[in-house]
């Protein structure tokens, strides 16, 4: 059995050869020549899979470690007859931290207290809907709009792009990307939105570039209008524009995700699913697969405010690290996949044991995300 993956997946090969014989490849040169011979494609979301790719090839599964699955023609595949599985949900946490570090840091730069903002999260899926409940532990007030899911009749006090436009004072994104239908994303925030936005708003972007309108937003930033902009994602990639990087105030590789924890849960999604597909019994459970935590145990006095979480949040992972590795090498041929497929060992924040003496800190800590005892625990 041949199983083709994306060289940059961590622990697939390691998985993926007890099944069979493994080849990798990089993911953006992944082509139907390459692809002839493999039973099974395992892959990111920098391979577009169609029937370009696979027509005429023995690939009878694909597999993506993705949550999107724009790059997917998965109604060529169901019609092929070829398996299928994505990996919705398994880089939630990492997404969600991501974003969290982000607004600590503003935060303590600016001066405001989360408990005093309002955060509209647009998109309110696995990662949307985790983001809500962890910014509620930390008192923020949050705002929903996702009209796919509030026209299934999904509970929630859904509003609309409008309402969060004019309300929030945070506007993060976390949407597929569909270019066509009623609620298409291409170009969600455009010219027009940008110039609605109040003076002083936050934006993130963590989920596909073309999501915001990046010529508007650096064309809306070099007017002169007040805005904190964080970009994960960024249109054109591996390509993103210079000028724009220069004037937000985080800018990533397409790394929010990239926990190790959210790598194995994504390649163990995909790795069960082309077990249950070839009727394979092997098992691997997901601890084997990581590393030890650079820091495992902090012991705290006191109380567990905002300035002590945003210490521990900073100290399992603190995005200006990955603001300062793109800067240094932006638009140097190769070096944004470079970043990703380098990308150092970033743990969660369930890496990390806390113990306090504040019981109610340890309840706080532990619905973020972190383990956490009391003393007398």
């Amino acid at each position: 059995m041949n199983i083709l993956v994306d060289e940059n997946i961590p622990y697939a090969e390691a998985l993926f050869s007890r099944l069979g014989y493994v080849q990798k490849a990089e993911g953006r040169t992944i082509s139907a020549s390459t692809v002839s011979q493999a039973d099974a494609l395992i892959v990111r979301s920098v391979t577009k899979v169609d029937e370009m790719l696979l027509k005429g090839s023995r690939v009878k599964f694909v597999g993506t470690v993705t949550t999107g699955t724009d790059h997917i023609d998965k109604d060529w595949l169901e019609q092929a007859g070829i398996g299928f599985s994505a990996a919705p949900g398994c880089n939630a946490i990492a997404v969600v931290e991501y974003v969290l570090s982000a607004l600590l840091w503003l935060a303590q730069r600016d001066g405001f207290a989360l408990g005093d903002i309002t955060v509209g999260i647009v998109g309110a899926g696995n990662v949307g809907g985790l983001l809500q409940r962890r910014l509620n532990v930390l008192g923020v007030r949050t705002m929903l709009c996702d009209p796919p899911l509030e026209e299934k009749g999904a509970p929630g006090d859904w509003k609309s792009l409008k309402n969060l436009v004019d309300q929030a004072d945070v506007l993060t994104f976390h949407t597929p990307l569909t270019r066509h239908g009623r609620h298409a994303t291409w170009h969600l925030v455009d010219e027009a939105l940008l110039t609605a936005l109040p003076a002083g708003r936050i934006i993130i972007n963590t989920c596909r570039g073309a999501v915001i309108n990046n010529t508007a937003l650096l064309r809306t930033i070099e007017k002169g209008q007040p805005l904190s902009v964080v970009l994960d994602v960024w249109e054109s990639e591996p390509v993103l524009s210079l000028p724009l990087l220069a004037r937000i105030d985080i800018g990533t590789a397409h790394i929010a995700g990239y926990s190790m924890e959210g790598k194995a849960r994504c390649i163990m999604r995909v790795f069960d699913a082309y077990c249950a597909f070839i009727c394979s019994e092997v098992r691997e459970s997901l601890a084997s697969l990581l590393p030890p935590p650079a820091v495992e145990l902090i012991r705290l006095r006191g109380v567990i405010n905002e300035d002590v979480i945003c210490l521990l949040a900073h100290l399992v992972y603190d995005v200006r690290r990955d603001d300062m590795r793109l800067r240094r090498v932006a638009g140097l041929p190769g070096e944004f996949d470079r970043l990703r497929k380098n990308y150092y060992q970033r743990r969660e924040w369930s890496s990390l044991c806390v113990k306090t003496d504040e019981a109610s800190g340890a309840d706080t800590l532990r619905q973020l995300g972190f383990q956490s005892h009391s003393f007398r625990d």
